[in-house]
C-alpha cells in the first residue's frame, strides 16, 4: 500500500492491493473520502463555529432561491429534524431567516442574510483554495471525469 492511501485504507481494504468487489470498494472509498473533506472542512470552520453541514445547507438555501425546510432536506439528502436542527444554529448565528410561505402558512421558506453573505465574501477565496489543493493531484481532465462518474452514480440513487 502506497503511502498516500493511508491508514484508513489499509483499515477498511480500499488500496491498490484490494481484493474487494470493485462497487464495495468504490463504496467505501468514496465513503472515507467523503469522511475525510468533511472532517478538513469542518477544521477549517471550526474558528467560526460553523460545520460543513451548515455550509452545505446555506449553499442549497442559496442555490435554490427561497426552499421549503422539506426541499432542503431533500436536497441535502437528510431528514426534515436534522436540517431543522442545523436551521435552527443558523438563524441564532443571523445566517439565515425563516418565514412563513405566504402560499400555506404551515410551510416555511429559508433564506439567506446579509450576515451570512458578508460572512462568506470574506471566506470563499481561501476555502477554494482549499479545496483545489485537496484534489492538486487529479488533473483537469481527470477532476472533470471524477464529477461525471460522481454525477453519475448519484443520478442513480436519486432514482432508485
Amino acid at each position: 500500500m502506497s503511502r498516500r492511501e493511508g491508514k484508513s485504507g489499509e483499515w477498511i481494504g480500499i488500496g491498490s492491493g484490494s481484493r474487494l468487489d470493485p462497487s464495495v470498494r468504490a463504496f467505501r472509498t468514496v465513503l472515507v473520502l467523503a469522511q475525510k473533506l468533511r472532517y478538513a472542512m469542518d477544521d477549517r470552520l471550526r474558528v467560526d463555529g460553523l460545520t460543513t453541514q451548515q455550509a452545505a445547507l446555506i449553499t442549497v438555501v442559496e442555490a435554490s432561491g427561497e426552499p421549503s425546510l422539506a426541499e432542503a432536506a431533500a436536497a441535502l439528502g437528510s431528514t426534515h429534524q436534522n436540517v431543522a436542527q442545523i436551521v435552527a444554529a443558523l438563524v441564532r448565528k443571523g445566517m439565515l431567516e425563516v418565514r412563513p410561505d405566504p402560499a400555506d402558512k404551515r410551510r416555511k421558506l429559508l433564506s439567506t442574510t446579509m450576515t451570512n453573505a458578508a460572512y462568506w465574501k470574506q471566506r470563499d477565496e481561501g476555502d477554494f483554495a482549499a479545496v483545489a489543493d485537496w484534489f492538486a493531484d487529479l488533473s483537469p481532465a481527470e477532476l472533470k471525469t471524477f464529477c461525471e462518474l460522481g454525477d453519475r452514480v448519484l443520478g442513480r440513487l436519486d432514482h432508485a
